[in-house]
């Protein structure tokens, strides 16, 4: 008889990866988009801490002695909805987000699966990179940036930018285009790095409840689950490069030659723990936050395969 690891090992190595017919990229953008809207109102706030820890971490005089410490705080200056400045920045952004995100993996994976509608690892993997390097480019550095400047902004003695579209002119206006796009190498290989190990350890984990029968459907439990561990793994895998593509986006930006020479003076100055700063904050977040879009995602493209019929 075999062993659970045994079942699991053998189950890894088919690799099976969602139903056995092929996602249309259109029900795609849908589901992604309506998975995204939702997720970032649910968890912009433990965003904006680990954003601001990240930044204060460097300051010659830092604010906060750490998480609780920096809660306390916002809600005492600003209330409830002080842990909500930036969200238009991010709100803007992450409908189209998740919307490309979807969209690249199922036209990728489209084209890499076989007959049965199976990926191998090395293609389960590189739908995933291909999918997180295309959000990067299109939506999430210009996103980030602008989201990032914004909460920055906000934290000094005289903020600049009087809202999202306002900030966005002032730094089109300050430094054209190119000013959206600040630590867009960090943020390929954040991305990329990102759901290149959620799509990875979601499908794997999602193969293993379905017992090798990819057209199982294994609940929204479960679902939520295999979300969830594919977003602690993707956040303990690649933390450090969200604290060097933080520091890239930032006001500070231009003390930084480049992506090496900003993860070179975050070692220097604080460490190799440095690249940690706002990692807990960060894991409730995305644990969440995965687990919430799997879930409604794959929920949704039910729903839209019941009223849009594209086989």
């Amino acid at each position: 008889m075999f062993s659970t690891r045994d079942r699991f090992r053998e189950i890894v190595a088919a690799a099976p990866s969602g139903a056995a017919r092929k996602k249309h990229p259109g029900k795609a953008v849908m589901a992604g988009g309506f998975a995204g809207g939702l997720e970032i109102l649910c968890t912009f706030p433990t965003e904006y801490v680990k954003t601001q820890l990240q930044l204060d971490s460097k300051a010659v005089n830092p604010r906060y002695t750490g998480i609780g410490d920096c809660i306390s705080k916002t809600f005492k200056s600003h209330g409830f909805f002080g842990f909500y400045r930036g969200l238009s920045s991010l709100l803007y952004g992450s409908i189209p987000k998740a919307s490309v995100r979807f969209m690249g993996y199922e036209a990728l994976r489209n084209r890499l699966v076989d007959k049965d509608g199976k990926l191998t690892q090395v293609r389960t993997v590189l739908c995933g990179l291909g999918a997180g390097i295309t959000e990067a480019i299109v939506i999430v550095c210009p996103m980030e940036t602008v989201k990032v400047k914004f909460i920055h902004d906000q934290n000094q003695p005289n903020p600049k930018y009087r809202g999202f579209f306002h900030g966005v002119r002032e730094i089109v206006r300050q430094e054209g285009i190119r000013g959206t796009y600040q630590g867009l190498t960090a943020t390929i290989l954040k991305q990329g790095s990102n759901q290149a190990i959620r799509f990875f350890v979601f499908n794997n984990l999602k193969g293993y409840f379905q017992g090798g029968d990819n057209t199982k459907e294994i609940g929204v439990a479960r679902t939520f689950l295999c979300g969830g561990i594919a977003g602690a793994a993707s956040v303990f895998g690649n933390t450090p490069l969200d604290v060097v593509k933080t520091r890239m986006q930032g006001l500070d930006r231009h003390l930084y030659r480049n992506t090496l020479h900003c993860a070179q003076e975050v070692l220097k100055h604080d460490g190799i723990k440095g690249f940690y700063k706002g990692t807990v904050p960060r894991l409730g977040r995305v644990v969440f936050d995965v687990a919430f879009v799997f879930t409604i995602y794959e929920q949704t493209m039910k729903v839209l395969d019941m009223v849009w019929k594209t086989d």
